[in-house]
């Protein structure tokens, strides 16, 4: 008979010993990492007191990736550190008033002192946009750094005159006297404007970079948002692309939703460059060319100071008539004709568009190139901007329908120029073309029809002048000028009346009459804008600003008559003024 003898057991011996072990192990780690802390821990981000993570974690995960072998033997399992979010003595003062400056007693360099929010620029990104490049990176996912940058925002807004509108001014709804709404000033509060954004990097060789960018904001609506209890506005996409820089080349590549390249710049033709006046209102200013849109854009630099860059960019059009003409809609008859010609021109949004906004039929893209310089003396750019209109048609008579395509675009330009010291800088923008309404913050028609059905480009010229100060590092103040006026595109049918945009023939004598009727259509928009802004709290918990912002704007419509054969021009004023409170806790 056989007996087997099991050994006694030692699970608790071993369980305590593997207890020392791993005692004796996080001992270990703890004082490699202070060690690196000591050795390290001392470069902070930039002027705010933080640890840059990726630094101390790949340093110290690098002197742990081998194991320790406290046991003699081989293992292979590496031991990893815990992660540190911040290191070193927190800035002191907790804040300060005025602008960012180095703490008393601080032995920080001027590199680690320069805060992100820089005023100095005419076109600084703390304002415009959110500066993100600025900061540092607040964690890795692999070789990706990740920046994280925003604000959140509160503006009261006045106006004048009735527009029930956000933070973003219709500058082309202003009523005239025959609206009860002019005159009627409304007064808004607002968070809508609260932003956030997300930098991606890479560096796969030390030539090439790979970023994505996505900005948010909430200015967008549902269906079930409304002021009255809980102000449920939803974000929306302001921007979100990707970018392959190569720099050896020069080459640039974009990708996504961005500004438009019709947009100016203040350096280069790159994103996060624009040239965007640093006002609070999300419409801008008058007088300007801007849009967001998707876009596939390629670029090429020669020593970052001569730049070429072509843009196709998502088509959508305006159109203004003298009448209501829906799509499907007939237009008056002409000559001998008893019925107009039918058009087709847009339809009601589908899958993931809005299915209360209408989509023109646009059949290709909008094609821009644009070349820039960068000098002593400034930024100077000029571009090139191609369209394309569709409409369907049914001629009078004919039984089926046909396609007809017409050209618009225009020719502009721009500059950023220092006034003899970097305290003064003055900008500029300017665009003339027919077709190229939608590139301004006023709306006015990219087209009309004529008398066959076409979509015709109504001539627009579009232009504005900027001068920026910088009286202290902490302030910001600006001065703004703009224009935007349309011409005419017009046709007389049989009944004998004036048809499509710039007509002439209308009893306006209402406009100016209280619940009087006023079909004016708009000839000329300008603008006087001017504001500033004061970066008055920083410290190692963010910045915060204030802005103030007022713009007068006038409009002019088309002459008419006052019904006994005199010229009548109706014109309407308005007046907007933005109070506004920044907190950008990641600057």
């Amino acid at each position: 008979m056989l007996t087997f003898f099991a050994p006694p057991a030692r699970a608790n011996d071993d369980d305590d010993e593997l207890t020392a072990i791993k005692e004796q192990i996080h001992a270990l780690e703890s004082r490699v990492v202070a060690i690196e802390k000591h050795r390290h821990g001392q470069r902070v981000t930039s002027g705010k007191g933080r640890q840059s993570i990726s630094g101390l974690t790949r340093q110290s995960s690098a002197s742990l990736k081998k194991p320790l072998d406290l046991a003699g033997g081989g293992g292979e399992t590496p031991v990893e550190p815990q992660a540190e979010f911040s290191a070193g003595k927190p800035r002191e003062p907790f804040f300060h008033f005025g602008s960012p400056q180095q703490s008393g007693g601080s032995q920080q360099t001027a590199a680690d002192e320069r805060s992100s929010v820089d005023l100095s620029s005419s076109s600084p990104l703390a304002i415009t946009q959110t500066s993100v490049d600025r900061l540092p990176p607040v964690f890795s996912i692999g070789n990706i750094s990740v920046r994280i940058g925003g604000f959140l925002e509160l503006s009261n807004i006045w106006r004048d005159s009735n527009l029930t509108s956000g933070p973003a001014t219709a500058w082309n709804n202003f009523p005239y006297a025959n609206s009860p709404n002019h005159g009627l000033s409304e007064e808004r509060l607002s968070a809508q404007l609260s932003r956030l954004s997300t930098l991606l990097e890479a560096n796969p060789t030390p030539s090439t970079r790979l970023q994505a960018y996505i900005e948010s904001d909430f200015g967008g609506s549902g269906g079930s948002t409304n002021s009255v209890q809980i102000n449920g506005y939803v974000p929306r996409l302001r921007q979100g692309y990707f970018t392959f820089t190569q720099k050896d080349w020069g080459f640039h590549l974009l990708m996504g939703q961005a500004w438009s390249l019709a947009t100016g710049y203040a350096k280069g033709v790159l994103p996060r460059n624009e040239q965007l006046p640093a006002v609070t209102d999300n419409n801008q200013i008058p007088g300007i060319t801007f849009t967001r849109v998707p876009q596939i854009r390629i670029g090429k630099d020669w020593g970052q100071k001569y730049w070429l860059a072509l843009s196709i960019e998502d088509p959508q059009a305006t159109v203004a008539y003298s009448s209501t003409v829906a799509s499907g809609d007939r237009l008056p008859a002409v000559g001998s004709n008893t019925v107009g010609p039918r058009v087709y021109y847009e339809n009601a949004g589908g899958a993931l568009l809005n299915p209360d906004t209408q989509y023109t039929d646009n059949p290709v893209p909008d094609i821009i190139l644009k070349s820039a310089v960068d000098t002593s003396v400034g930024h100077y750019e000029v571009f090139g901007l191609a369209r394309w209109f569709r409409s369907v048609i049914q001629s009078p008579g004919a039984a089926r329908t046909h396609k007809d395509t017409q050209f618009g675009g225009g020719v502009g330009g721009g500059m950023t120029v220092p006034l003899g010291t970097p305290k003064l800088q003055l900008t500029g923008n300017v665009i003339a073309g027919e077709g190229i309404g939608r590139y301004g913050p006023t709306l006015l028609p990219d087209t009309t029809f004529n008398s066959r059905g076409q979509l015709t480009p109504v001539p627009e010229l579009r232009g504005a002048l900027g001068l920026i100060g910088h009286p202290d590092k902490s302030v910001l103040l600006y001065l703004y000028g703009g224009v935007e006026t349309a011409g005419r595109r017009r046709y007389t049918a049989a009944n004998g009346s004036q048809y499509g945009y710039g007509i002439t023939d209308q009893n306006l004598s209402g406009c100016d009459i209280e619940f009087g009727t006023c079909n004016a259509q708009t000839r000329t928009l300008a603008s006087f804008t001017t504001g500033g802004w004061w970066h008055f709290l920083d410290g190692q918990y963010g910045s915060v600003m204030a802005g103030v912002q007022y713009t007068y704007i006038r409009k002019f419509a088309f002459r008419g008559n006052d019904g006994m054969g005199n010229s009548v021009y109706p014109t309407t004023t308005g007046n907007t003024v933005y109070v506004t409170f920044r907190y950008l806790p990641f600057q």
